[in-house]
């Protein structure tokens, strides 16, 4: 007989943001920039921790550029359905954008050979990453 979980159950109407106390006069003084170091890679992240879904309608190069252009450093998680000329092209037109994003792939064996595909093209170029 299957177990009956009878706990509270919370959902994303049940979340509240509570602002804390400030000791800043204006908004403008706001900075929404954080420094993350990376367990394994210890390679650091510093910008605003925001990531723009890998969905195909938000994930999209459109969406990394205007972040790239606005410079507010926010990630873009590209969706998983450009192929990797699409990648090449975006990569040569924009590579400003590059730091910024995410490759999405799905879980079968075609979406991992196209994943290294995107890699190689453009994870390669820079021997830090």
């Amino acid at each position: 007989m299957p177990r009956v979980d009878a706990d509270l159950k919370l959902d994303f109407k049940d979340v509240l943001f509570r602002p804390k106390r400030s000791s800043l006069k204006s908004r403008s003084e706001v900075d929404l920039q954080r420094t993350f170091t990376f367990r394994n890679s210890k390679q650091t992240y510093n910008g605003i921790p925001i990531i723009a879904a890998n969905m195909d309608t938000t994930g999209t190069f459109e969406m990394a550029q205007v972040s790239a252009r606005w410079q507010h450093t926010l990630f873009t998680a590209i969706h998983k359905h450009y192929s990797v000329d699409e990648w090449k092209n975006f990569a040569a037109s924009h590579p400003e954008c590059l730091e910024n994003i995410a490759a999405s792939s799905g879980s079968g064996k075609a979406d991992l050979e196209k994943l290294c595909g995107i890699l190689e093209a453009h994870v390669s170029r820079d021997k830090s990453l």
